[in-house]
């Protein structure tokens, strides 16, 4: 339970962290899908609620932002440990795995992520990627990229390559 609570404090501290950042939008995302559980509805009301939060922490928002960031983070945490409580050990374990990526997600230093990708499969000479593929050159090798809880990847037959995961050409 102690982890799961420290999971919950540190996923409520990636929603604050994340907002108004480059890794919103695939934080705001995951954590709807996450809460929605494929309820389009209950997902839609996620993402207003993320909204707010990001609203809520947007400069000059609030008169005093460190209080604000600190209400937001404890009232995310709280969510999080609400959600984890109510599942079953099996839906818990995938929650506990989702917001690991989440958290990923969220420490990701700008750049490319790809997160919980499918399987790259790649036959008779052929190239499958699923994931990140950046050029090299300048703006490649400045930006970061990472893969977290991607697919398998399978390559049949002279010359093909498949990857799950990031390739920098």
């Amino acid at each position: 339970m102690e982890t799961l609570t420290a999971l919950a404090a540190a996923s409520g501290g990636a929603v604050v962290q994340a907002a108004g950042t480059d890794a919103w939008h695939a934080v705001r995302e995951r954590v709807a899908e996450l809460f929605g559980r494929d309820d389009t509805e209950r997902g839609r009301a996620e993402l207003e609620r993320l909204d707010r939060t990001a609203r809520a922490l947007a400069p000059g928002a609030a008169d005093d932002p460190e209080r604000e960031a600190l209400r937001q983070e404890g009232s995310w945490q709280g969510r999080f440990e609400s959600l984890l409580e109510s599942l079953d050990a099996a839906a818990q374990e995938r929650a506990v795995r989702d917001l690991r990526a989440l958290l990923a997600i969220a420490a990701a230093p700008g750049g490319d992520v790809a997160l919980a990708t499918g399987r790259a499969t790649a036959r008779d000479g052929g190239s499958a990627v699923t994931g990140v593929r950046r050029s090299g050159g300048p703006l490649g090798s400045e930006r970061g990229a990472r893969a977290v809880d991607t697919g398998d990847a399978d390559a049949t037959g002279a010359g093909s390559s498949a990857v799950s995961g990031v390739v920098t050409e």
